[in-house]
Parts: C-alpha cells; structure tokens; sequence
C-alpha cells in the first residue's frame, strides 16, 4: 500500500490494477487504513491500492478539478451534504443500479438521501456523526434526574428547568446559534429549511412548523447561560463544560474526550443520551454529518473502484470503523453492533432519525452568508420571530437562486 499527501496514478498492462483512493485527513486513523487497505489486497491480489490523502480545506475545488479531469482518482470520500455539487458537474458515477447490491435499504438517510440527486444514487454512505446530549451524571444524580426517563422534548424541558438548582448551576450550555441543533427541532415539528418548488428553491423557515421549531429552541436556550450572538465554537462549549457547573450540552460524543482532558475530575463523570424527540417513540431528528465515498465517472477501472467500496461500507469494516472511531455505521442494521460504546450507541439512535441540509449544490452559499444564525440572534434578543423568520427565508431564497 502507498500511503501519500497527494498524486498518484492508476496503472495498467499486464500487472494488478492500482486504485488511487482520496481520503480525507484525520476522517479515520492511519492504522485502520492501513488495516484495511491490506487485508483488501491481500483478498483482491489483482488489485493494489494508493490512499492518498487530502485536506479538508480547499477540497471543494481540488475535487471539482478532479472529476473534470481525464486523470482522476478511482475513489474520493467526500461530505455527505457535498455530493449534490459534485454530481451537478457530471463527472460522477450513476451507481443507483448496485444499490441493491450494496445493501441500500438500511442505509441511515442522513447520508443517503444528500448522496442521491433526482432519484439517482451517487454517494455511498460511508460512516455518520451526529449530535448527542452530553450530560454530567453526578449533577443529573444529585438532582434526581434519570436521563432513561427524558424521551420527550416536554419531559426535557423539565428535567433541564429542575437542573438549573443550586444556584450557579446550568441546566444546559445552548450558544444562540446552534443552527444544526434548531434543524433538528424544525424537522421534529415537520418543518424545512428550505423546499423545492416548480421555480427552484424557497426559505422556509417562516412556516409554522418552523417557527414551533424555533420556540423550542428558545425555551430551551433559556435554561442556561450561553451567549445569544455566537455558536458552539465561540466560546468552545467544551470548555464552558469543563471549566463550570454545566449538566448538559448538545455535541457530537467525541467532545467527551476533550472536555476530560481539559478537566480530568470529570473521568467517569461524563454520560450521553439522544436528543429527545416530541414524542418518546422517535427520538429527535439529528443532523447527520458525516462522509459517502463517490466514483469518478473518469475511473480507470470502475469494477474494482466498486469492489473497494463495497467492501469498506460492508457490514465486517463498518463494524471495525465504528469500534475505531466511534462513527455511527452506514446501516440502521448494525446499531445492535456498537451498544458497547455509550456514545455511539445514543448517536446511532438519533442517526436513524437523521437528516441532511437541503439537497443542492447552492446550499454551500447559504452556509457561507448563514442567515440562520442571525436569525437565531435576532429572535432571542426580542426580534419578532415571524418578522425575522420571513427575513432569513428571503436571505436563503436568494442564495439557493442565483
């Protein structure tokens, strides 16, 4: 195996193929890729694989380089809310005839659904993320508080109000512009982010259905102290966590690990569970993250490019994955196979309800001018939530409409 920063070419004659094969940094160790890219050579000896890997910054137009080049890789992983504009260019595998193959059926839809485009299957799942609550068991303990018992968002809001005694103690760190922690609440409610319409796409976030999303967001924002104009990152939440007499808050279950290393009397102390839904049968719709593996339409060998990606999303190396990584598998039939992961195993229940932003290549403006954020702010600092709802809509129209 070659293990390099970038390069590569496939070969051909007489000899075994070679796969180049992007992989994102730091998206898996090192030494589950070289696990598996041996143990797959060892089984395909026709086949050798070059893992070249990329940087998460400036993949967007290296890929969009790649797949309109005559000499791209064979397999790229990419974002799985990235495939929309990866498959406008045309320079992607149409592989919804192996979907079959491929198990597809128990794929999670929070990487499905953003890797298919008009009906049409182009990303494959690969491995998900999302987001969790995490909370202090010491604090839920002294107040009484069974997190088995919060399956519902009213019973959340309880338990969360009960946790903000004694005095000096959050019920929950919720930074005003948490925008993936309100999608889910909007999804809960049946509400969008934005809808496709015979013109293009429409803002939706002036409906009902998400401005009952947006009013429990800001109930549920008022139970603690975090700071209406910035998101998780600004401060970090993790230190916020560490660093306070913090119950919960909602992030991806690696935050764990660096809330322990920033404060190790939290060993032992630190436990998860999914984010409620409105009604204890669903658990709350999550935003999924996370990674699908395309097939340049330019592949020197398209069947082997298929083979390693079938063997990589398998069910035998999404189970290795998950233990190595904590990811959620790309199936909804493997969840049983990481419950010894507290983490994981309360990601992959939310992973069943997960979604992804709005399936076209425009969203990436939309993210980058985020409007929702602003429109998170606005409502809690006394904006009225209908008139800046109405607003941030017409900011996303005109984004997804260039």
């Amino acid at each position: 195996m070659a293990l390099t920063a970038c390069g590569g070419s496939s070969g051909d004659g007489d000899g075994p193929v070679t796969l180049d094969v992007w992989l994102m940094r730091d998206s898996v160790s090192q030494e589950f890729q070289e696990e598996f890219v041996t143990a797959f050579e060892d089984a395909h000896q026709d086949i050798d694989v070059n893992v070249q890997i990329q940087d998460w910054n400036g993949i967007g137009e290296r890929v969009t380089a790649a797949l309109a080049s005559n000499d791209a890789p064979d397999v790229i992983e990419v974002g799985n809310t990235q495939v929309a504009q990866y498959a406008a260019s045309g320079g992607v595998a149409d592989l919804t005839d192996r979907v079959e193959e491929l198990g597809g059926e128990d794929w999670l839809p929070g990487l499905a659904e953003p890797g298919a485009v008009d009906d049409r299957q182009y990303g494959i799942p690969y491995y998900a993320a999302n987001r969790v609550v995490i909370y202090r068991t010491d604090l839920f303990g002294a107040a009484g508080v069974d997190p088995d018992e919060l399956t519902t968002r009213d019973a959340w809001l309880a338990a969360t109000e009960q946790l903000n005694e004694p005095e000096g103690q959050q019920g929950i760190y919720l930074p005003g512009q948490n925008w993936y922690a309100l999608s889910g609440f909007i999804w809960d409610e049946g509400g969008e982010l934005a809808v496709e319409t015979g013109d293009g796409w429409e803002g939706a976030l002036h409906t009902p259905e998400a401005l009952a999303g947006m009013e429990f967001y800001e109930r549920l924002q008022a139970l603690g102290q975090g700071p209406r104009d910035s998101d998780e990152a600004e401060p970090p939440q993790v230190e916020v966590f560490a660093g306070n007499e913090v119950a919960q808050i909602i992030a991806v279950p690696g935050g764990a690990k660096l809330i322990v290393e920033r404060n190790p009397e939290l060993e032992g102390k630190i436990g998860f569970f999914p984010i409620p839904g409105k009604t204890a049968d669903t658990p709350g719709a999550v935003f999924t993250g996370g990674s699908d593996l395309v097939i340049p339409a330019a592949s020197h060998d398209p069947e082997a490019a298929f083979t390693f990606v079938e063997e990589l999303t398998g069910e035998r190396w999404q189970q290795e994955l998950s233990r190595a990584m904590s990811y959620v598998p790309n199936k909804t039939t493997l969840v049983d196979q990481v419950g010894d992961d507290p983490g994981v195993a309360a990601m992959a229940v939310g992973a069943a309800n997960g979604r992804a932003t709005p399936n076209t290549p425009a969203w990436a403006a939309v993210e980058a001018e985020n409007p929702i954020k602003e429109y998170l702010t606005a409502v809690l600092t006394g904006s009225d939530p209908a008139d800046a709802a109405r607003d941030a809509s017409e900011v996303i129209t005109r984004a997804l409409n260039p």
